[in-house]
């Protein structure tokens, strides 16, 4: 999907029948808006684990780390809107769970309305899309406002674990190790992987991985770039080390899980510089 789109997707859509698509924390170049309608699960968002359930709104800006792990009876929908948007949209991630039935029809109207429009296509349906995103965004805010929605204050460790995140989404191409991160948190490894530990249930190692594999698969599986290229713009010293990286942490190699994806490989467009 394009990070140019002003679209409506099911979840199932989202993920395209490939679990780690969500489950492996990584972020995105668009905004995001999900609003799920069934089932139980957990995310994952500025450092911090929660549970998921029946009518809950999240949003998640561009360039948010996140990770969504849902139940086997989840449903719900994501609207996905580019970075430059005239919307006005939140500049921070949100989670909200909305108890009122009026206002969990508000957002399902909006949504649906807009589903209409893309599934129609009629002249000017992405005008018209855009007018019921904007609703959204305005039930965003409104609901943003409350004080039932007032985020519980974190604490030193969570404040910790969401900086580190951050950091993740800035430098993890680059090959920096654990030290680096925890040097420009002010704290040590350890302290680092415990306070992420608790906050998130997994280690700052775990994250950090997450976040490059995600990043590996979606380079092997959506563009015909060659792995060792993959490789160096991912910050590992050789092809031969990135491979083992990826056995270790998907049980196949990069060969095997380009072959194995169910969608054409787009043209290689050149890889972005090697972030530090």
């Amino acid at each position: 999907m394009s990070a140019t789109d002003l679209q409506v997707l099911t979840l199932t859509q989202l993920a395209g029948g490939q679990d780690w698509r969500l489950g492996l924390a990584h972020d995105r170049p668009y905004h995001a808006l999900f609003w799920f309608t069934r089932g139980q699960g957990r995310i994952l968002l500025e450092g911090r684990r929660r549970g998921l359930g029946p009518h809950n709104a999240v949003f998640v800006p561009a360039g948010t780390l996140f990770s969504v792990d849902l139940g086997r009876q989840s449903l719900g929908q994501v609207v996905t809107v580019p970075v430059g948007t005239p919307l006005r949209l939140p500049d921070m991630p949100r989670h909200l769970r909305v108890l009122d039935g009026q206002v969990q029809s508000e957002l399902s109207s909006f949504i649906e309305g807009a589903q209409r429009e893309q599934s129609v296509k009629r002249p000017l349906y992405q005008d018209a899309m855009e007018a019921h995103i904007a609703l959204m965004s305005v039930w965003l805010r409104r609901q943003i406002t409350l004080e039932e929605h007032v985020p519980a204050k974190r604490s030193a460790g969570e404040r910790i674990s969401r900086d580190f995140v951050r950091l993740i989404s800035q430098h993890y191409a680059s090959g920096a190790s654990m030290s680096f991160y925890a040097k420009e948190l002010g704290v040590t490894p350890t302290h680092l992987t415990r306070v992420v530990k608790h906050a998130s249930g997994k280690t700052a190692a775990e994250l950090l991985t997450e976040r490059v594999v995600h990043a590996a698969r979606i380079l092997l599986e959506e563009t015909s770039h060659p792995a060792r290229n993959i490789a160096q713009h991912l910050g590992f010293g050789s092809a031969a080390y990135f491979t083992r990286f990826m056995q270790q942490h998907t049980g196949t190699t990069p060969s095997r899980l380009r072959k194995s994806t169910p969608t054409t490989a787009q043209a290689p467009k050149p890889l972005m510089a090697t972030r530090s």
